[in-house]
């Protein structure tokens, strides 16, 4: 992997980690388009890019970092233990769900969920509209929407964000939620394949990886913020339409 391509996946990973698209169905597309190798320093690199977003969280919220918000974080805890269960027991069978075909089927089918919801909701009826007024049982709920996420291309964050809508958050609340149920989300991955490829981070790369790194927490950290601007004025309609075109263009063009 050369630089500019570090960068162009660093920015790839900054931009959709936090937005309901799939940062994975991204990433797979766009190092097929790059002709970017799954090598054991590609690998480390997806690795650490994927560290940096989690950095992004913890920069943008370290007021809750404290023990007056013990209660909110034992309810992000809640909600992460469903994913991570089922990730840890089938994690190797997840893997064969890694092709372009089924990245774009799951766009499509995580776009039509989206404006399905967002035909049927009320932001008057959502009676969460601040992150720390979600209830344990919301929490459990928002965790098992969050499951479907292991399918490549469903999005962590469009799945968590779908859950909260349903149980009553707003979109405000429901998509801070999502970002800090990244936090044990991304570092129970990252720190899975860190173990599984700790040799792999290496003088030889350390180049490349310090790039990606610096590109994907700039941009991860300027998207959460623009992203919350974005839903005081507008829903999630627009990525609803961009997965199923998204998903659509790649269908077709995995068509032999």
């Amino acid at each position: 992997m050369d630089i500019l391509q570090a960068i162009i996946l660093g920015i790839i990973e900054g931009i959709t980690e936090f937005l309901p698209v799939s940062s994975t169905g991204h990433l797979i597309v766009v190092s097929e388009w790059l002709s970017v190798e799954q090598t054991e320093n590609n690998k480390a690199f997806e690795v650490i890019i994927q560290f940096s977003a989690i950095l992004a969280v913890i920069m943008n919220y370290k007021d809750k970092f404290s023990l007056n918000h013990f209660q909110l974080w034992l309810k992000v805890a809640l909600a992460f233990i469903p994913i991570g269960v089922v990730g840890l027991l089938f994690h190797h069978q997840i893997k064969a769900f890694f092709t372009v075909s089924i990245v774009g089927t799951m766009f499509i089918v995580g776009g039509i969920v989206f404006l399905m919801v967002e035909y049927f909701y009320k932001e008057s009826s959502a009676h969460v509209g601040d992150v720390e007024a979600i209830t344990y049982n919301q929490a459990f709920w928002i965790g098992l929407a969050q499951i479907f996420a292991l399918v490549p291309g469903t999005s962590r964050a469009g799945a968590s964000i779908i859950g909260a809508l349903l149980v009553g958050l707003n979109r405000k609340a429901s998509a801070e939620f999502s970002f800090l149920l990244a936090l044990p989300v991304l570092t129970a991955a990252a720190g899975y394949e860190i173990f599984k490829h700790y040799q792999d981070f290496n003088e030889s790369n350390l180049l490349v990886l310090g790039v990606g790194f610096i590109t994907s927490f700039v941009v991860a950290y300027l998207t959460i913020k623009l992203f919350l601007r974005f839903l005081q004025k507008f829903t999630f309609v627009g990525f609803g339409i961009y997965r199923i075109l998204l998903g659509a263009i790649l269908l077709f063009l995995a068509i032999p």
